[in-house]
Protein backbone atom coordinates (compact mmCIF):
# COMPACT_ATOMS: atom_id res chain seq x y z
CA UNK A 1 0.00 0.00 0.00
CA UNK A 2 1.33 3.52 -1.13
CA UNK A 3 0.34 6.67 1.12
CA UNK A 4 0.78 9.76 -1.64
CA UNK A 5 0.18 11.69 0.88
CA UNK A 6 0.26 12.29 4.98
CA UNK A 7 -3.33 10.77 5.13
CA UNK A 8 -4.37 8.91 8.25
CA UNK A 9 -0.40 7.77 8.66
CA UNK A 10 -1.16 6.50 12.11
CA UNK A 11 -4.16 4.52 11.58
CA UNK A 12 -2.17 3.34 8.39
CA UNK A 13 0.41 2.64 9.76
CA UNK A 14 -1.06 0.80 12.75
CA UNK A 15 -3.44 -1.33 10.64
CA UNK A 16 -0.59 -2.49 8.58
CA UNK A 17 1.79 -3.78 11.48
CA UNK A 18 -1.64 -5.77 12.38
CA UNK A 19 -2.31 -7.07 8.69
CA UNK A 20 1.41 -7.88 7.94
CA UNK A 21 1.12 -5.30 4.91
CA UNK A 22 4.26 -3.01 4.13
CA UNK A 23 3.64 0.46 3.50
CA UNK A 24 6.13 2.78 1.65
CA UNK A 25 5.08 6.65 1.77
CA UNK A 26 5.23 8.62 -1.55
CA UNK A 27 7.75 10.92 -1.99
CA UNK A 28 5.80 13.07 -4.62
CA UNK A 29 5.57 16.46 -3.46
CA UNK A 30 1.75 17.49 -2.65
CA UNK A 31 0.75 21.07 -3.03
CA UNK A 32 -0.87 23.33 -0.43
CA UNK A 33 -2.72 26.71 -0.72
CA UNK A 34 -1.46 29.76 0.85
CA UNK A 35 -4.50 30.43 2.82
CA UNK A 36 -4.25 26.81 4.17
CA UNK A 37 -0.64 27.44 5.31
CA UNK A 38 -1.88 30.57 6.91
CA UNK A 39 -5.07 28.64 8.66
CA UNK A 40 -4.13 28.73 12.31
CA UNK A 41 -6.02 25.12 12.36
CA UNK A 42 -3.35 23.38 9.41
CA UNK A 43 -1.14 22.22 11.99
CA UNK A 44 -4.05 21.49 15.13
CA UNK A 45 -4.44 17.63 15.76
CA UNK A 46 -2.32 14.74 14.87
CA UNK A 47 -1.35 14.00 11.32
CA UNK A 48 -4.79 12.75 10.06
CA UNK A 49 -5.41 16.44 10.81
CA UNK A 50 -2.45 17.80 8.32
CA UNK A 51 -3.37 15.50 5.63
CA UNK A 52 -6.47 16.78 5.11
CA UNK A 53 -5.00 20.03 4.11
CA UNK A 54 -3.22 18.19 1.22
CA UNK A 55 -4.12 18.72 -2.06
CA UNK A 56 -2.65 17.96 -5.79
CA UNK A 57 -4.59 20.95 -7.07
CA UNK A 58 -3.58 23.82 -5.41
CA UNK A 59 -1.02 25.82 -7.38
CA UNK A 60 0.96 27.89 -4.53
CA UNK A 61 2.96 26.11 -1.60
CA UNK A 62 4.77 22.98 -2.27
CA UNK A 63 5.19 20.72 0.59
CA UNK A 64 9.04 20.98 0.44
CA UNK A 65 8.15 24.27 1.04
CA UNK A 66 5.48 23.76 4.08
CA UNK A 67 8.43 21.00 5.43
CA UNK A 68 11.55 23.56 5.23
CA UNK A 69 9.06 26.08 7.40
CA UNK A 70 8.78 23.77 10.42
CA UNK A 71 10.69 24.06 13.53
CA UNK A 72 12.86 21.31 14.14
CA UNK A 73 12.97 20.22 17.78
CA UNK A 74 16.52 20.38 19.15
CA UNK A 75 16.17 16.12 19.71
CA UNK A 76 15.91 15.84 15.93
CA UNK A 77 19.54 14.64 15.01
CA UNK A 78 18.44 11.90 17.31
CA UNK A 79 15.32 11.12 15.92
CA UNK A 80 17.01 10.78 12.00
CA UNK A 81 19.48 9.04 14.27
CA UNK A 82 16.89 6.25 14.81
CA UNK A 83 15.50 5.92 12.02
CA UNK A 84 12.28 8.00 13.15
CA UNK A 85 9.88 8.51 10.29
CA UNK A 86 8.92 12.63 10.43
CA UNK A 87 5.92 14.72 9.65
CA UNK A 88 4.59 17.40 10.18
CA UNK A 89 2.52 18.40 13.72
CA UNK A 90 1.46 21.47 15.12
CA UNK A 91 4.17 23.35 13.05
CA UNK A 92 6.71 20.79 13.93
CA UNK A 93 8.57 18.18 12.25
CA UNK A 94 8.22 15.61 14.77
CA UNK A 95 8.56 11.45 14.79
CA UNK A 96 5.49 9.56 14.32
CA UNK A 97 7.18 6.28 14.81
CA UNK A 98 10.23 4.66 15.20
CA UNK A 99 9.75 0.76 15.05
CA UNK A 100 5.63 -0.18 15.32
CA UNK A 101 3.07 2.10 16.79
CA UNK A 102 2.19 -1.43 18.79
CA UNK A 103 5.72 -1.96 19.72
CA UNK A 104 6.10 1.37 21.20
CA UNK A 105 2.80 1.58 22.63
CA UNK A 106 3.22 -1.82 23.88
CA UNK A 107 6.24 -0.53 25.43
CA UNK A 108 4.82 2.18 27.67
CA UNK A 109 2.24 0.07 28.52
CA UNK A 110 4.63 -3.10 29.85
CA UNK A 111 8.02 -0.65 30.15
CA UNK A 112 8.81 2.47 29.57
CA UNK A 113 9.12 4.70 26.66
CA UNK A 114 10.41 8.26 26.08
CA UNK A 115 8.49 11.16 23.74
CA UNK A 116 9.50 14.37 22.21
CA UNK A 117 7.75 17.05 23.73
CA UNK A 118 10.10 19.82 22.56
CA UNK A 119 7.20 21.24 20.85
CA UNK A 120 4.61 22.46 23.99
CA UNK A 121 4.72 25.62 25.17
CA UNK A 122 6.08 26.85 28.41
CA UNK A 123 4.74 30.20 30.31
CA UNK A 124 5.99 31.70 33.23
CA UNK A 125 3.38 33.92 35.34
CA UNK A 126 4.59 35.57 38.24
CA UNK A 127 3.82 38.99 40.35
CA UNK A 128 1.35 39.63 43.76
CA UNK A 129 -1.70 38.94 41.53
CA UNK A 130 -0.65 35.95 39.50
CA UNK A 131 -2.73 33.71 41.27
CA UNK A 132 -6.05 35.44 41.31
CA UNK A 133 -5.41 36.65 37.69
CA UNK A 134 -5.06 33.33 36.76
CA UNK A 135 -8.13 32.23 38.16
CA UNK A 136 -9.87 34.68 36.29
CA UNK A 137 -8.51 32.84 32.84
CA UNK A 138 -8.87 29.29 34.01
CA UNK A 139 -11.78 27.21 35.43
CA UNK A 140 -9.52 25.19 38.13
CA UNK A 141 -8.67 26.56 41.07
CA UNK A 142 -5.21 27.70 40.76
CA UNK A 143 -5.43 29.42 44.84
CA UNK A 144 -5.60 25.33 46.00
CA UNK A 145 -2.39 24.80 44.40
CA UNK A 146 0.57 24.48 47.23
CA UNK A 147 4.01 25.38 46.08
CA UNK A 148 5.45 22.39 44.14
CA UNK A 149 1.78 21.03 43.22
CA UNK A 150 0.10 20.91 39.54
CA UNK A 151 -3.20 20.55 38.51
CA UNK A 152 -5.25 19.96 34.89
CA UNK A 153 -7.05 22.92 33.86
CA UNK A 154 -9.19 24.88 31.03
CA UNK A 155 -8.49 28.40 29.23
CA UNK A 156 -11.79 29.48 27.92
CA UNK A 157 -14.16 32.17 25.52
CA UNK A 158 -16.38 34.12 26.92
CA UNK A 159 -19.34 31.31 25.73
CA UNK A 160 -17.47 28.55 27.39
CA UNK A 161 -15.47 27.05 24.63
CA UNK A 162 -12.03 25.51 25.24
CA UNK A 163 -9.39 27.74 23.61
CA UNK A 164 -6.68 25.39 24.82
CA UNK A 165 -6.27 22.36 27.92
CA UNK A 166 -2.87 23.30 29.82
CA UNK A 167 -1.10 21.99 33.37
CA UNK A 168 -0.73 24.80 35.43
CA UNK A 169 2.04 24.20 38.44
CA UNK A 170 2.84 26.66 41.02
CA UNK A 171 6.32 27.04 41.46
CA UNK A 172 6.25 29.93 44.44
CA UNK A 173 4.02 31.76 45.74
CA UNK A 174 3.97 34.08 43.58
CA UNK A 175 4.93 32.18 40.59
CA UNK A 176 3.36 29.49 37.85
CA UNK A 177 4.69 26.66 34.88
CA UNK A 178 2.25 26.35 32.69
CA UNK A 179 2.11 23.61 29.86
CA UNK A 180 0.08 24.60 27.03
CA UNK A 181 -0.53 22.91 23.90
CA UNK A 182 1.66 23.03 20.89
CA UNK A 183 -0.93 24.59 18.72
CA UNK A 184 -1.85 26.81 20.65
CA UNK A 185 1.43 28.69 22.02
CA UNK A 186 0.79 31.91 19.70
CA UNK A 187 -2.86 32.17 20.18
CA UNK A 188 -2.94 31.15 24.05
CA UNK A 189 -0.15 34.30 24.57
CA UNK A 190 -2.15 36.26 22.55
CA UNK A 191 -5.75 36.08 24.32
CA UNK A 192 -3.61 36.10 28.10
CA UNK A 193 -1.48 39.11 26.87
CA UNK A 194 -4.43 40.73 26.17
CA UNK A 195 -6.12 40.52 29.65
CA UNK A 196 -2.84 41.04 31.85
CA UNK A 197 -2.84 42.38 35.30
CA UNK A 198 -0.65 45.35 35.32
CA UNK A 199 0.98 43.30 38.46
CA UNK A 200 1.27 40.07 36.73
CA UNK A 201 4.22 39.63 34.45
CA UNK A 202 3.66 36.69 31.60
CA UNK A 203 6.58 35.24 29.83
CA UNK A 204 6.67 32.75 27.04
CA UNK A 205 9.72 30.38 27.82
CA UNK A 206 8.64 28.15 24.87
CA UNK A 207 11.79 29.02 22.66
CA UNK A 208 13.81 28.13 25.41
CA UNK A 209 12.75 24.73 26.58
CA UNK A 210 13.02 20.92 25.18
CA UNK A 211 10.92 18.56 26.24
CA UNK A 212 10.40 14.93 26.98
CA UNK A 213 8.04 12.61 28.42
CA UNK A 214 9.14 9.50 30.25
CA UNK A 215 5.90 7.29 30.59
CA UNK A 216 5.51 3.46 32.04
CA UNK A 217 5.44 1.05 34.68
CA UNK A 218 9.24 1.81 34.98
CA UNK A 219 9.46 5.54 35.14
CA UNK A 220 10.51 6.02 38.62
CA UNK A 221 12.96 2.93 38.42
CA UNK A 222 14.93 5.00 35.03
CA UNK A 223 14.28 8.70 37.06
CA UNK A 224 16.84 7.45 39.74
CA UNK A 225 18.86 6.12 37.39
CA UNK A 226 19.39 9.14 35.72
CA UNK A 227 19.21 11.13 38.93
CA UNK A 228 20.21 9.39 41.75
CA UNK A 229 20.69 12.34 44.41
CA UNK A 230 16.98 13.55 43.11
CA UNK A 231 13.57 12.24 44.06
CA UNK A 232 10.98 12.47 41.95
CA UNK A 233 7.66 14.78 42.56
CA UNK A 234 4.74 12.94 43.92
CA UNK A 235 1.72 12.84 41.44
CA UNK A 236 1.24 16.22 39.65
CA UNK A 237 3.85 17.46 41.26
CA UNK A 238 7.01 19.56 39.73
CA UNK A 239 10.36 20.29 40.84
CA UNK A 240 13.77 21.48 39.76
CA UNK A 241 16.90 19.76 39.07
CA UNK A 242 20.06 20.57 40.46
CA UNK A 243 21.11 21.11 37.58
CA UNK A 244 17.92 23.78 36.61
CA UNK A 245 16.13 21.15 34.67
CA UNK A 246 12.18 21.15 35.75
CA UNK A 247 10.29 17.30 36.81
CA UNK A 248 6.61 17.08 36.46
CA UNK A 249 4.60 14.22 37.64
CA UNK A 250 2.18 14.14 35.25
CA UNK A 251 1.86 12.70 31.16
CA UNK A 252 -0.72 11.80 28.73
CA UNK A 253 -0.97 8.28 28.52
CA UNK A 254 -2.44 6.87 31.77
CA UNK A 255 0.45 5.39 33.11
CA UNK A 256 2.88 6.94 35.80
CA UNK A 257 5.94 8.81 34.53
CA UNK A 258 6.98 12.45 34.42
CA UNK A 259 7.48 14.68 31.63
CA UNK A 260 11.13 16.36 31.79
CA UNK A 261 11.95 19.88 30.39
CA UNK A 262 16.24 21.31 30.34
CA UNK A 263 17.66 23.82 28.11
CA UNK A 264 17.60 22.75 24.41
CA UNK A 265 21.07 22.52 24.06
CA UNK A 266 21.47 20.22 27.25
CA UNK A 267 18.14 17.91 25.39
CA UNK A 268 20.22 15.16 23.42
CA UNK A 269 22.38 14.70 26.46
CA UNK A 270 19.51 13.76 29.03
CA UNK A 271 17.88 11.80 25.89
CA UNK A 272 20.47 10.06 25.53
CA UNK A 273 20.86 8.95 29.73
CA UNK A 274 17.22 7.82 29.57
CA UNK A 275 17.20 5.57 26.29
CA UNK A 276 20.65 4.37 28.38
CA UNK A 277 18.30 3.75 31.33
CA UNK A 278 15.99 1.55 29.59
CA UNK A 279 13.31 3.93 28.17
CA UNK A 280 12.05 3.10 24.68
CA UNK A 281 11.37 6.29 21.80
CA UNK A 282 8.14 6.42 21.41
CA UNK A 283 6.45 8.61 18.81
CA UNK A 284 2.89 10.21 18.12
CA UNK A 285 1.44 7.69 16.53
CA UNK A 286 2.29 5.66 19.98
CA UNK A 287 1.29 8.66 21.88
CA UNK A 288 -2.69 9.22 20.18
CA UNK A 289 -3.21 5.40 20.82
CA UNK A 290 -2.07 5.82 24.37
CA UNK A 291 -4.05 8.64 25.53
CA UNK A 292 -7.43 7.45 23.46
CA UNK A 293 -7.31 4.12 25.30
CA UNK A 294 -7.60 6.57 28.74
CA UNK A 295 -10.39 8.91 26.96
CA UNK A 296 -7.98 11.74 27.14
CA UNK A 297 -9.06 14.66 24.58
CA UNK A 298 -7.15 15.89 22.43
CA UNK A 299 -7.35 19.94 21.91
CA UNK A 300 -8.39 20.94 18.38
CA UNK A 301 -10.19 17.37 17.66
CA UNK A 302 -11.81 16.42 20.99
CA UNK A 303 -11.84 19.82 22.45
CA UNK A 304 -12.54 22.95 20.47
CA UNK A 305 -13.89 26.54 21.17
CA UNK A 306 -17.48 25.64 20.27
CA UNK A 307 -17.57 22.97 22.58
CA UNK A 308 -17.47 23.58 26.69
CA UNK A 309 -15.47 21.56 29.17
CA UNK A 310 -19.52 20.12 30.85
CA UNK A 311 -19.97 18.82 27.24
CA UNK A 312 -16.87 17.42 26.95
CA UNK A 313 -17.16 15.48 30.59
CA UNK A 314 -14.31 17.66 32.39
CA UNK A 315 -16.78 19.06 34.28
CA UNK A 316 -14.53 18.41 37.47
CA UNK A 317 -11.91 20.58 36.38
CA UNK A 318 -14.11 23.48 36.54
CA UNK A 319 -14.42 25.02 40.17
CA UNK A 320 -17.73 27.16 39.80
CA UNK A 321 -17.75 27.52 43.45
CA UNK A 322 -14.50 30.02 43.51
CA UNK A 323 -15.87 33.11 41.90
CA UNK A 324 -16.39 34.41 38.30
CA UNK A 325 -13.86 33.46 35.28
CA UNK A 326 -14.62 33.56 31.22
CA UNK A 327 -16.58 31.57 30.30
CA UNK A 328 -18.56 30.50 33.56
CA UNK A 329 -21.99 31.59 32.72
CA UNK A 330 -22.14 29.15 30.49
CA UNK A 331 -20.83 26.44 32.63
CA UNK A 332 -23.08 26.94 35.13
CA UNK A 333 -26.12 27.10 32.83
CA UNK A 334 -25.34 24.06 31.41
CA UNK A 335 -24.65 21.82 34.78
CA UNK A 336 -27.63 22.79 35.98
CA UNK A 337 -29.98 21.85 32.88
CA UNK A 338 -27.56 19.21 31.85
CA UNK A 339 -25.93 19.59 28.18
CA UNK A 340 -27.74 18.78 24.96
CA UNK A 341 -24.30 17.07 23.32
CA UNK A 342 -21.72 14.63 25.29
CA UNK A 343 -18.27 13.50 24.54
CA UNK A 344 -19.11 9.86 24.02
CA UNK A 345 -16.92 6.94 24.11
CA UNK A 346 -17.59 4.32 21.35
CA UNK A 347 -16.20 0.79 21.41
CA UNK A 348 -16.59 -1.34 17.84
CA UNK A 349 -18.39 -4.60 18.87
CA UNK A 350 -16.48 -6.77 16.35
CA UNK A 351 -13.62 -6.41 14.30
CA UNK A 352 -13.47 -3.39 11.11
CA UNK A 353 -11.67 -0.82 9.83
CA UNK A 354 -9.57 2.08 12.46
CA UNK A 355 -12.04 4.18 13.28
CA UNK A 356 -11.16 8.13 12.31
CA UNK A 357 -12.08 11.12 13.11
CA UNK A 358 -15.25 12.63 11.02
CA UNK A 359 -16.52 8.89 10.10
CA UNK A 360 -20.45 9.20 10.73
CA UNK A 361 -21.88 7.81 14.17
CA UNK A 362 -25.52 5.48 12.98
CA UNK A 363 -28.23 5.64 15.50
CA UNK A 364 -29.55 2.21 16.19
CA UNK A 365 -32.63 3.77 14.08
CA UNK A 366 -29.89 4.69 10.96
CA UNK A 367 -29.99 8.46 11.78
CA UNK A 368 -26.43 10.33 11.49
CA UNK A 369 -26.27 11.31 14.93
CA UNK A 370 -22.89 12.88 14.87
CA UNK A 371 -19.44 12.03 14.03
CA UNK A 372 -15.95 10.90 15.50
CA UNK A 373 -13.85 13.50 16.91
CA UNK A 374 -11.24 11.09 17.56
CA UNK A 375 -10.62 7.49 16.96
CA UNK A 376 -7.99 4.80 16.36
CA UNK A 377 -6.98 0.91 16.65
CA UNK A 378 -6.58 0.05 20.09
CA UNK A 379 -3.50 -1.90 20.47
CA UNK A 380 -4.36 -2.97 23.74
CA UNK A 381 -7.64 -4.15 22.88
CA UNK A 382 -7.54 -4.77 19.50
CA UNK A 383 -10.63 -2.97 18.69
CA UNK A 384 -11.26 0.53 17.54
CA UNK A 385 -12.37 2.67 19.73
CA UNK A 386 -13.74 6.64 19.41
CA UNK A 387 -14.94 9.82 21.13
CA UNK A 388 -17.60 11.44 19.98
CA UNK A 389 -20.30 14.49 20.30
CA UNK A 390 -23.82 12.86 20.52
CA UNK A 391 -26.52 13.83 21.86
CA UNK A 392 -27.29 13.52 25.01
CA UNK A 393 -30.12 10.37 24.70
CA UNK A 394 -27.43 8.85 23.07
CA UNK A 395 -24.78 8.95 25.36
CA UNK A 396 -25.89 6.07 27.76
CA UNK A 397 -23.43 3.35 28.49
CA UNK A 398 -24.79 0.71 26.43
CA UNK A 399 -26.65 2.19 23.91
CA UNK A 400 -26.16 0.49 20.31
CA UNK A 401 -24.61 2.18 17.81
CA UNK A 402 -22.90 1.61 14.47
CA UNK A 403 -19.68 3.53 12.90
CA UNK A 404 -20.01 4.38 9.10
CA UNK A 405 -16.80 3.67 7.27
CA UNK A 406 -16.61 4.14 3.50
CA UNK A 407 -20.08 3.39 2.97
CA UNK A 408 -20.04 0.42 5.21
CA UNK A 409 -21.19 0.32 8.66
CA UNK A 410 -20.08 -1.62 11.97
CA UNK A 411 -22.09 -2.09 14.76
CA UNK A 412 -20.41 -0.57 17.77
CA UNK A 413 -21.71 0.40 21.71
CA UNK A 414 -21.39 3.66 23.94
CA UNK A 415 -18.99 2.45 26.94
CA UNK A 416 -17.52 4.04 29.73
CA UNK A 417 -14.15 5.53 29.85
CA UNK A 418 -11.48 4.61 30.54
CA UNK A 419 -11.69 2.22 27.57
CA UNK A 420 -8.57 0.84 28.63
CA UNK A 421 -8.00 0.00 32.65
CA UNK A 422 -4.53 -0.43 33.33
CA UNK A 423 -4.14 -3.41 35.46
CA UNK A 424 -1.55 -2.02 38.27
CA UNK A 425 -3.98 0.52 38.51
CA UNK A 426 -7.17 -1.83 39.09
Amino acid sequence: MVLGNLESIVDAVLFAHVSGRVITLATSIRQVSPSRITDPCFFRGYPTKVSRRLTSTDPAFTLRRVISDLKSSPLQAAHVALGARLVPFAGWNMPVQYTSIIDEHTAVRTRCGIFDISHMGQFIVSGPNAAAWLNELLTNDIAKLGVGQGQYTLMLNENGGVIDDLIAYRTGEAEFFLVVNASMIDEDFFWMAARQDEQVVLQNESELWAGMAIQGPNAARIFSAVFPNEILPPRNGIMTTAAGSVVCRTGYTGEDGFEFFSPGAEAIGYWDQFLAAGAQPCALGARDTLRLEMGYPLNGSDLSPERTPIEAGLGCFCDLEKGDFIGRETLVRQKSEGPGMKLTAIRYLEKGPPPRSHYPVISAAGNVIGELASGVLSPSLMSGIGMAYLPAEFSTIGTLLSIEVRGKTFPAQVVKKPFYQIPHHK
